[in-house]
């Protein structure tokens, strides 16, 4: 018959109690640890992780309240509130042994005990032990499904050749474990396609936990990332899971990876390489079962070659690298953003459906777009807040805005004739919103014409 893969631990003042457990328990528990000093338990249970304790009532000679017992039980639950703690004593109080029940003990044996009663409550207890740490775990997974619903997620999007290459890594790459790198400049959509891969991948119904490594301080990387016991420092009220405990099973999007200073990038390396993080204030290590996703604007070869970034940590998170391209690279995908973006935002503020005019739609793919998709976004929201038409014009845009007003004044020093032709025709366009029969009429030109004359200018 195979152990039951467990550590136990057996608290008693009397050897040949802890003897007869470990001979008869050693049978079916993989591991066993045995104590008679009590006061020992602090330094024991701060150093091992174990899934049940056996734990004297009395140590004292004649002593029979248990209140020693309830005191040692205290110590254990204020290290750690899950441990799973089985009563020992050779009083069969019923009043005892409720009041143990209540002070937070899960069984209640009495010596002497029989065997197959004894293996059948620690067999119990573990059942126990793993439905808390099922609920600890749940209870931090399900913030984070929360927070995770409240945001607006895109979905990749684009039919330029530059974004096909990278759906097809990206999507390749999902259903692997490899560590991915992903590279572009800020607002270039580096979480969105960190969630692409996540949900393409074998993990998708577990949590997409995204880390801002840029917006954390270094006195708070280890907690934030690690997790905490109960008193490790000042604030830490109770014990709290880290992000990386918090996303075992799932994935962990690491943003900003550049921005860690030498000393969180070695404790970063460390716990990648073992799989397993320490609390703070804890000597336990948990392991973690975690899918790696790092993103960073910064250019991390040339800093490794400064001496700024580790290079065995770069070779740990890039088995697969992904570079995102500018937005003003792929212009042609900037129409199905704006349709998306129009079609979130209109459901989202309960507006009717908006679309856009192709005289707006021509200015926008001009735009230098130095915010990239970030800033797109956000100009097609406030355009469908602020818009009182169901088209959307250039003046919904408030970046066009801007741009109207140094492109749209003549100077006195440049009176060049194609300068002030080009101000003119699009001032006419937009004033008739993109109507190209009624600007050519007020121009005294002909469709013809007035189409040669965008086409000339760009516009």
């Amino acid at each position: 018959m195979s152990k039951i893969n467990a550590r136990l631990l057996i608290v008693d003042d009397d050897a040949d109690i802890l003897l007869a457990a470990k001979m008869f328990l050693r049978q079916h528990i993989s591991i066993i640890h045995t104590e008679k000093n009590p006061k020992k338990i602090p330094d024991i249970i701060k150093n091992e992780n174990y899934d049940v304790i056996l734990l004297d009532m009395n140590f004292s000679r004649d002593a029979t309240s248990g209140q020693e017992g309830f005191h040692w039980l205290n110590v254990i639950l204020e290290h750690d509130p899950a441990a799973t703690v089985i009563f020992i004593t050779g009083y069969g109080d019923i009043e005892l042994a409720v009041q143990g029940i209540k002070e937070g003990a899960t069984h209640f044996v009495l010596k002497p005990w029989d065997n197959k009663k004894l293996l059948a409550t620690i067999q119990s207890s573990l059942q126990i032990r793993e439905s808390k740490v099922e609920l600890e775990n749940l209870r931090a997974k399900q913030k984070v499904f929360i927070s995770d619903q409240n945001q607006d997620h895109t979905n990749l999007i684009g039919s330029s050749q530059s974004m096909q290459k990278v759906m097809k890594i990206a999507y390749k790459v999902a259903s692997t474990d490899a560590n991915v790198l992903i590279l572009g400049e800020n607002g270039t959509g580096k979480e969105v396609v960190a969630r692409a891969i996540h949900r393409a991948s074998n993990r998708r119904d577990n949590v997409f936990v995204s880390v801002d490594l840029g917006a954390i301080t270094e006195s708070l990387f280890e907690s934030e990332l690690f997790g905490y016991k109960k008193g490790a420092f000042t604030d830490a009220k109770e014990d709290r899971a880290g992000r990386f405990e918090v996303a075992s099973g799932g994935t962990i999007f690491l943003d900003e990876i550049g921005n860690l200073s030498h000393g969180l990038q070695s404790k970063l390396l460390s716990v990648i390489q073992s799989r397993k993080v320490i609390r703070l204030g804890s000597s336990k290590e948990i392991p973690i079962n975690v899918r790696l996703i790092c993103a960073t604007n910064m250019p991390l070869y040339e800093m490794v070659n400064e001496n700024k970034f580790r290079q065995d940590l770069l070779y740990r998170i890039n088995t697969v690298e992904i570079k995102l391209p500018l937005l003003k690279e792929r212009l042609e995908d900037i129409e199905p953003l704006i349709e998306h973006f129009i079609d979130t935002y209109c459901t989202k503020y309960k507006v009717p459906k908006k679309r856009i005019s192709v005289g707006t739609l021509k200015r926008l793919q001009m735009h230098d777009w130095p915010g990239n998709i970030r800033e797109l976004q956000h100009a097609v929201e406030r355009a469908v807040i602020l818009s009182e038409s169901n088209i959307l014009e250039p003046h919904d845009f408030f970046m066009m805005e801007k741009e109207e007003k140094s492109r749209d004044v003549i100077s006195q020093d440049n009176l060049n004739l194609e300068e002030v032709e080009k101000v003119l025709v699009r001032k006419v366009i937009d004033k008739h919103g993109g109507n190209i029969s009624k600007a050519a009429k007020e121009l005294g030109l002909t469709r013809a014409s007035l189409y040669r004359r965008i086409e000339k200018y760009g516009l």
